[in-house]
């Protein structure tokens, strides 16, 4: 009922798939009426002329059978494979809709195999799971029918025989199905593994820990196996009681029948077609097991696809979304309050009550120590996370206030972790700008201008130029060429207002001071938030806010917090000292004697900070 919506427009053509399924089924249970009559005429009274229109006749309902198998699986690949497409199309796009609390939650294996796997066997399921075992069983009724037409001590054994297969089916499906749900997640942590193991394929090869993500490989795999093992002994039960008791049956009635022939109450003509209408049930009845297990299997994979359907979107669009005619860029934040979902109770709030205001085409560097909620801070505006109290509004309005296209549109963000994905530099470059033809000269100068902006000229050495693939999250270029693309989009959206997380951190002194003086002028009308750990980056803002502790408790011009704040003093400290240990070690090619010296003077500012 779930996949209903999804496959309703696609009902009549499964119907129908269904309809030729049942009709190849009824056309292969009139043979053994048409042999009863070949042996009992014919073969009989020894005209064999008449054998010869007889196995015509077997002849001709074997291909008719065999059009109806093709047409049912020509009726049913397409709806199928598009029913697929469309449940993969709305999972997809339900991952890019959900928040990023979601996605802090959830892993990537686990989503991937559902994406991939638990879908895909969902549309195996609907093109043959399903409509063959409604067949299947509407097969084995039909013929068990058919069988009393011969005599109904031979079908009341036959019927008998059956109800052991119900009896082991009900039992199994309780069995199966906690295991199947549990196989099917164990899958997912291994995809997981994988992927973790593929995207620090670089970490794990400097720290020599290959065998290490090898054992936990091999652990996870060797649970997952033991839970298949389960499985197959679950399914090999019932496939046992499924095979021997037909021929337990076969057994019984052929003795049974013998007796019957001697006693003239059944002719040899009729137990054969008996036994014939038997071996042709004994398919569809075998394949019971294997349908149900794989119906079970189907009804998990169903349940952790709509998991993912029916987790709960925390950032909407207004029922009326407010609009901005002609943006200025004035970003406020209001007492915004924020702590992400699984901090516990006694924990604060880690941005409590932030208070700040940014001008319209002002450039503001906020600074504060690890852990006092800068990154987090730069990720409200955008409604990656919605504050959990106070707001954050845009010229005035509250930006949840906002269709998130139009608010995206107006606010960019460069982060430092810079992410890039396996397409063009142009399309990476770009990727901000939808209102562009991609091969039009417009996007080729926006391209540029943001790429000049940015300094990558690096990319005019790339063998195809803008038109180079870049590899998966862009491992195959440096730090400072990822950062320096990841800029270059932001920069190319044009937005009213530009958040940064430290952009520039990957960059040496000399690349930075470029990218600043290009900067300022691309800057020069937009509102810009800049994350700062370098007091370099801190020159290119028109106020500094320093932030301690989930609370902003100075703004002012570098000049004046230098004058009137110990703490931003301490701060931009930190800075330069970071800058002068980072730039000795460059310098020194055996950095062993200088890295003493600075671990020995951070250990004693450590004890003095204590101290005070």
């Amino acid at each position: 009922m779930r996949l209903l919506p999804y496959a309703k427009n696609h009902l009549p053509r499964l119907g129908l798939g269904a309809l030729t399924a049942l009709g190849a089924a009824v056309v292969a249970l009139l043979v053994p009426t048409v042999l009863e009559r070949i042996v009992g005429g014919p073969i009989a009274s020894g005209e064999t002329i008449y054998v010869l229109w007889g196995a015509l006749a077997v002849l001709g309902l074997g291909l008719l059978e065999a059009l109806m198998v093709w047409l049912r699986r020509w009726l049913v690949l397409t709806p199928s494979s598009a029913i697929e497409y469309n449940v993969r199309t709305a999972f997809y796009t339900r991952l890019q809709r959900l928040p990023i609390e979601f996605h802090d939650r959830w892993q990537g294996g686990q989503l991937l195999s559902r994406m991939m796997q638990d879908i895909g066997l969902v549309r195996r399921w609907l093109a043959f799971g399903v409509i063959m075992l409604v067949v299947n069983l509407l097969t084995v009724i039909i013929g068990t029918v058919l069988l009393f037409q011969w005599h109904w001590l031979l079908a009341t054994v036959f019927l008998v025989s059956g109800i052991p297969v119900f009896i082991q089916a009900y039992r199994f499906e309780n069995r199966y199905g906690a295991l199947t749900r549990l196989s099917q997640d164990q899958q997912g942590d291994l995809a997981t593994s994988v992927e973790e193991s593929v995207h620090g394929i670089r970490v794990l090869k400097a720290f020599g820990r290959g065998p290490y993500a090898l054992g936990r490989f091999t652990r996870q795999a060797e649970t997952l196996r033991a839970t298949e093992m389960k499985k197959a002994r679950s399914i090999a039960v019932v496939d046992f009681v499924l095979v021997i008791m037909p021929e337990l049956a076969f057994a019984a009635c052929l003795g049974l029948g013998i007796w019957l022939t001697a006693a003239g109450e059944i002719q040899v003509s009729q137990l054969f077609g008996y036994f014939a209408m038997a071996t042709i049930l004994r398919w569809p009845m075998e394949s019971i097991g294997f349908l149900f297990s794989f119906t079970l299997d189907a009804r998990t994979a169903t349940d952790r696809i709509f998991e993912v359907f029916d987790a709960v979107d925390t950032i909407t669009d207004p029922a009326s979304p407010a609009t901005i005619a002609e943006p200025r860029g004035a970003l406020a934040f209001e007492g915004a309050r924020f702590r992400y979902q699984d901090a516990r109770d006694r924990e604060s709030d880690l941005l409590d009550g932030i208070d700040l205001s940014l001008n319209p085409g002002e450039t503001m560097a906020l600074v504060g120590l690890t852990g006092s909620g800068k990154t987090t801070l730069t990720t409200l505006p955008t409604r990656l996370y919605d504050v959990t109290g106070g707001r954050v509004t845009l010229d005035g309005v509250d930006v949840r206030d906002m269709s998130i296209v139009e608010l995206r549109t107006h606010i960019a963000t460069a982060f430092e972790d810079a992410t890039l994905f396996s397409a063009t530099v142009r399309e990476n470059v770009l990727l901000g700008r939808d209102d562009l033809d991609p091969g039009s000269e417009e996007a080729e100068r926006v391209a540029r201008e943001a790429l000049d902006v940015a300094q990558a000229e690096f990319v005019d050495e790339l063998p195809d130029g803008m038109e180079t693939m870049i590899g998966e999250e862009g491992m195959s270029l440096s730090g400072g060429q990822r950062q320096r693309l990841a800029l270059a989009r932001a920069v190319a959206a044009r937005p009213r207002v530009i958040v940064m997380d430290d952009p520039l951190s990957a960059l040496d002194v000399n690349t930075e001071e470029r990218v600043q003086t290009k900067l300022r002028k691309v800057l020069a009308g937009t509102t810009a938030l800049i994350v700062a750990h370098r007091p370099s980056t801190v020159a290119l803002a028109d106020r500094v806010a320093l932030l301690e502790e989930g609370r902003i408790v100075a703004v002012g011009t570098h000049s004046e917090l230098m004058a009137s704040s110990p703490n931003y003093r301490s701060v931009l400290s930190s800075f330069e000292k970071d800058e002068r240990d980072a730039e000795a070690i460059r310098r020194d090619p055996n950095p062993t004697a200088e890295l003493d010296v600075i671990a020995a003077r951070d250990l004693s500012e450590d004890n003095e900070g204590e101290t005070r």
